[in-house]
């Protein structure tokens, strides 16, 4: 009986390989807050999102709905938290970045459009305090632009 001839077996795993890796999107984080970013009439596109820390602000999603109500919370990564986890948080995301790109990070707002001003007041103050000056609001293309 003749035997089987596996030397392209490797390449069809790396073949393989490579196709998912393609194919597959690493999600960041999983919210825990739902959100409608605001429209707005003038956008830009992030250049390099390596160096953006995200911050959610909406009201808590499904399940956490039933024990935090119906008020905005703050979700940093996948945790919900609140105005004084904030200063850690950005402290430990410009750590992890080398000493020529912490400059250059920016915080990405993501809020959403029905949270009262308040805790975003709350939020710019935090990282005021932490230096974390670069700040971008996430939006929407207005419709009908």
């Amino acid at each position: 009986m003749p035997t089987l001839n596996t030397s392209s077996l490797p390449d069809l795993i790396f073949t393989l390989l490579f196709f998912f890796m393609i194919v597959t999107t690493m999600r960041e984080s999983r919210l825990k807050v739902e959100f409608t970013v605001p429209q707005a009439a003038e956008l830009e596109r992030l250049e390099r999102k390596s160096l953006v820390t995200y911050l959610y602000v909406g009201r808590p999603a499904g399940p956490y709905r039933v024990r935090l109500g119906e008020e905005s919370c703050i979700q940093l990564n996948d945790v919900l938290a609140d105005t004084g986890d904030i200063r850690p948080y950005i402290e430990a995301e410009r750590a992890r970045l080398s000493e020529a790109d912490r400059p250059r990070m920016q915080v990405s707002l993501k809020i959403d459009e029905n949270t009262q001003m308040g805790i975003v007041a709350d939020i710019k103050e935090v990282l005021r305090k932490v230096h974390a000056l670069n700040v971008n609001y996430s939006a929407r293309k207005r419709e009908g632009e």
